[in-house]
């Protein structure tokens, strides 16, 4: 073959490259909310405050989603707790597995969750993928939490197995696009998290193709609510990608009141609704008193980490187990004990005043 032949080929393939990309670009232009539309949104939303949601009977995803676990006596219960003191809205993490074994007991039983929120008026933020904690997970029985360790049985979705082979993330697409697709017009549902904190665990920027493809999934179907995935501390390649495709802003901060009204200003610059998936951590100086005075002021969405103490040991601090499963002298998540009484009263009435101004 001719230098020139080459030459000819590389620019074809070049050419094509450019028409790939200048596709993918039109595609998220015309589906990402403009910020004039998802301010008008979030104009009608209330101030909204809430929790990450898990049963405290549900060491994990899996176990709150599959048949034979699927608590909604709990469910209920839990959530007319949350929003006796105010709350308004749950982040709720949803599991690829659950739907692999059976797509419409699956989606039977989010209609079902969603119809207790509802009854409680609570909207559901739904999580879809997660790179957390444990690499692997099986359908059935879960495992016992380990004495004392946070998040012990807690599951990636999709599992490393799926997540490391692009060649079956033919799966996953199905999984999305059906989801989105039964629930897209749920007035239910406040809005679609597509990928938790994609890169933690070792990922890295491995998992940065599937979270451009979830986007791109999501798009296809494009919701009715808005689209997010949140920032969490300095991933930068991660960040940089989901603030600028994301309808709405979130974000994660774990850190104190002044860390989290730093950022909240300079996020505010970005023109667009801002909501916190994730902050509270007792021991590390983010709490209610100090936070949500915050997030008020600035009316920026506010769910913290844990409802209820349960199997999910989120009490416990990261990286540091009680082997014994001794009670910690501070918890670090969580609101209420497994009876409904208050970890801390003091909380509660922040929250409650907050919220409803008394």
């Amino acid at each position: 073959m001719s230098n020139n032949s080459i030459r000819v080929q590389l620019k074809n393939i070049f050419s094509i490259f450019l028409l790939v990309f200048a596709v993918h670009a039109a595609i998220a232009q015309s589906s990402i909310w403009t910020p004039e539309k998802a301010n008008q949104w979030y104009a009608q939303q209330p101030w909204l405050v809430g929790a990450n949601f898990l049963p405290s009977t549900a060491i994990n995803q899996l176990e709150m989603w599959q048949a034979e676990s699927f608590d909604a006596v709990t469910i209920s219960r839990e959530l007319e707790w949350a929003a006796g003191i105010g709350m308004n809205v749950m982040r709720v993490y949803l599991h690829d597995i659950a739907w692999q074994i059976d797509p419409s007991g699956f989606k039977k039983r989010m209609n079902d969750f969603l119809a207790i929120a509802a009854k409680h008026k609570i909207k559901i933020l739904f999580t879809i993928l997660d790179d957390c904690w444990n690499p692997d997970a099986y359908p059935g029985k879960q495992p016992d939490p380990k004495p004392g360790v946070h998040n012990s049985g807690w599951v990636r979705s999709p599992t490393i197995a799926i997540h490391d082979n692009p060649l079956r993330w033919n799966i996953i697409e199905a999984y999305v696009k059906d989801v989105l697709s039964s629930f897209k017009d749920d007035k239910r549902i406040l809005m679609w998290d597509l990928y938790n904190e994609p890169g933690n665990s070792g990922y890295g920027l491995s998992s940065f193709e599937l979270l451009k493809n979830m986007f791109e999934w999501a798009w296809f179907v494009r919701p009715s609510q808005p689209i997010s995935s949140g920032t969490w501390y300095d991933n930068k390649t991660f960040n940089d990608y989901v603030v600028t495709h994301s309808d709405v802003i979130t974000f994660h901060n774990y850190n104190d009141a002044a860390n989290l009204e730093k950022e909240i200003v300079e996020k505010l610059k970005l023109g667009r609704p801002l909501i916190c998936t994730e902050y509270m951590a007792r021991t590390r100086n983010s709490t209610f008193q100090d936070c949500l005075p915050v997030f008020k002021k600035y009316k920026v969405g506010a769910i913290n980490w844990g409802l209820v103490a349960g199997k999910s040991n989120t009490i416990y601090q990261w990286g540091k187990p009680i082997p014994n499963g001794a009670e910690p002298e501070l918890w670090f998540h969580d609101v209420f004990r497994k009876d409904g009484t208050p970890y801390k009263k003091d909380e509660v009435e922040v929250i409650k005043k907050l919220t409803w101004g008394k």
